[in-house]
């Protein structure tokens, strides 16, 4: 609370003099007062009773007292181990006037900036991005713009898997099955019409498999390799993977593509690199309507190489070994982790072997203090290896590598399979919450008087502030169900409700603006007090979810924000205030907390409309 400065100075003072104890400001707890109690912040005394000798009582009384005659505070009292104190009159003007004259930006700069590269979105080329991505991209998007807020160097960049076997299932299917169609022949989105394909080859795949298990060869199997009483269902149900890569016609097709792929076929590159085009135009629009962006791009079918070399060099520092098979392993046991693949038999890429070679490509070209993955829970195991792997190769940059791990999002029907189509589409659910926007709007008969442009330029903005602040607002580790019709609820704990705060302060700025630069005297009322407050505290919130990597905290302390302003506005008199000083005096901090309010939206990614 830098704005409690003269406070904390005092305290360090006293404490040095009264009890010989040196101390800093940060060592002092003072937090704002809860709404039951009488005061405007509260020094929690329990912890300086013991360092001190005196009960809290007696060191409240001293503490007290000593504000008062440096004439800081106006009161205090004391409840059990708490010392709540109210501020002067005047020093709330002061910090108003403070307000007014500095830029949120210079107020919340840290004091050491660092330089962050935060990695987000990171899709297949097989399929369009889902609700899921979506998740992901507004994290690292949020992330990103509050890093940049507290003064960080931060930069965006995404990987994309455009390689692997199930790439070469999208692209099996259209070459089987395609007839040539395009995404323009069929009038669908690029990307959605790349992942019916993969769709199509999963649904093709599980009708040769149903049939084979009809036959004498898949009884026979069951009948060698089953467990004891395990039913042909479960045995089947478990021997699918094995199936697919030994047995199935489809599985060794789509497995010979990948060899073809790997082996530089000029047929397969080509139908490669079209399908993998018509994807990354269907993403291009997807990221326009989130309104994100990245500064670089990365693609797997260049990094796994620089993995393989990677491993070579491991393996004649005998970080790595090789199995009979020819397979290369790594042994993490001793940092309580397993053994784990880095390279195949037939001398085939894994996962972390290709990332291995994306973080060395990072890091020389970024120089990064800190490398963030914005990457579903269900892989924390894998970079958990993935970053103790490169500290055993010794590798500089592992020592600041996070994994910014999120729980999955699902639908009140439900998860979502992709291979059984039955992912919600990103660009399907952006056009779903639009829509519940606008007849929400509809209904409140809000949008009578402006274009139909207008209109649609609004809901647009009211429906994205719905879907991504009803992400943002879980943390992150959090699973969640997402439900379109309660993302833009009015009244609820939603993006339009802050939203609504923002526009209703613009709407009585439009009316009159503050004039005053130099405020009067006068008795402020709590509920102005609780406005300026919340203002005071926003650097530091923004501070905190920086360092948290985490949007949730500064999404949920703008709604209350938002709830405080609403009970403001619904208790107190603006435009026909008492008198003419205290009008102008509630229209600057309506201002100035409106420009808090719009910062904290646009640190989500969430631009702000005027009207509503």
């Amino acid at each position: 609370m830098n704005y409690l400065n003269d406070i904390h100075k005092v305290l360090v003072s006293l404490f040095q003099s009264e009890f010989s104890l040196d101390t800093c400001s940060k060592d002092f707890n003072i937090t704002v007062c809860k709404k039951e109690f009488e005061g405007d912040y509260t020094i929690v005394l329990f912890n300086w009773s013991k360092k001190t000798g005196k009960n809290p009582e007696s060191l409240g009384q001293i503490i007290g007292t000593g504000l008062m005659e440096k004439d800081l505070i106006q009161s205090f009292n004391l409840i059990k181990g708490f010392l709540n104190f109210r501020m002067k009159d005047s020093w709330w003007v002061n910090e108003l006037k403070n307000l007014t004259s500095q830029k949120i930006e210079e107020r919340s700069k840290i004091s050491k900036p660092e330089k962050y590269l935060i990695e987000y979105c990171s899709p297949n080329t097989n399929k369009p991005l889902h609700l899921g991505h979506i998740r992901n991209i507004l994290l690292g998007w949020s992330v990103y713009r509050i890093l940049m807020s507290v003064g960080h160097e931060a930069h965006t960049t995404q990987i994309i898997n455009d390689r692997g076997i199930a790439i070469c299932k999208s692209m099996l299917a259209w070459k089987l099955f395609g007839e040539d169609k395009t995404p323009e022949s069929q009038a669908q989105k690029p990307d959605h019409f790349v992942g019916n394909y993969y769709v199509l080859f999963e649904n093709k795949f599980k009708e040769e498999y149903i049939n084979w298990q009809q036959g004498t060869e898949a009884f026979d199997i069951w009948q060698s390799k089953k467990k004891e009483d395990e039913t042909k269902e479960l045995f089947y149900a478990k021997f699918k993977n094995e199936y697919f890569n030994q047995y199935s016609s489809l599985g060794k097709a789509a497995g010979e593509m990948l060899r073809k792929w790997e082996s530089g076929d000029e047929e397969v590159i080509a139908l490669w690199k079209k399908m993998n085009q018509w994807v990354y135009q269907g993403f291009d629009e997807t990221f326009a309507k989130l309104m994100v962006s990245f500064e670089s791009v990365y693609y797997e079918s260049n990094t796994y190489l620089l993995g393989k070399d990677i491993i070579k060099q491991g393996l004649e520092k005998e970080v790595f070994y090789k199995e009979k098979d020819g397979s290369v392993w790594i042994d993490l046991t001793e940092s309580g982790l397993d053994k784990k693949i880095v390279l195949r038999s037939d001398g085939t890429s894994v996962y972390i072997t290709q990332d291995l070679g994306t973080a060395q490509m990072r890091h020389h070209e970024h120089h990064a203090d800190h490398y963030i993955y914005v990457v579903a829970d269900e892989q924390d195991y894998h970079f958990q290896v993935l970053f103790e792997t490169l500290r055993k190769l010794e590798e500089p940059y592992s020592k600041g590598m996070h994994h910014l791990s999120y729980g999955m999002v699902e639908l009140p029907s439900g998860r979502m399979k992709s291979r059984e189509g039955t992912v919600v589409d990103a660009d399907d659910l952006i056009a779903e919450v639009i829509n519940e926007a606008g007849e929400s709007a509809m209904e409140r008969g809000e949008l009578s008087g402006i274009s139909e442009l207008e209109k649609n330029e609004l809901i647009t903005k009211i429906g994205m502030s719905a879907l991504k602040y009803f992400l943002l607002k879980v943390h992150p580790k959090k699973r969640m169900i997402f439900d379109p019709k309660e993302s833009v609820d009015m009244q609820g704990h939603t993006g339009p409700y802050v939203v609504n705060a923002f526009v209703r302060i613009k709407s009585i700025l439009r009316r009159q603006e503050p004039g005053l630069e130099l405020f009067p005297a006068l008795n402020v009322t709590s509920g102005e007090k609780d406005l300026i407050s919340l203002c005071l505290n926003y650097p530091k919130v923004l501070q905190d979810a920086a360092q948290q990597f985490d949007p949730s905290h500064l999404a949920n302390y703008l709604y209350q924000m938002a709830k405080d302003f609403h009970r403001f506005y619904h208790e107190y008199r603006i435009l026909n205030a008492e008198t003419e000083e205290i009008k102008l005096w509630r229209l600057q901090i309506c201002k100035i907390f409106s420009e808090h309010l719009e910062h904290g939206m646009n640190c989500l990614g969430i631009p702000m409309p005027d009207r509503m």
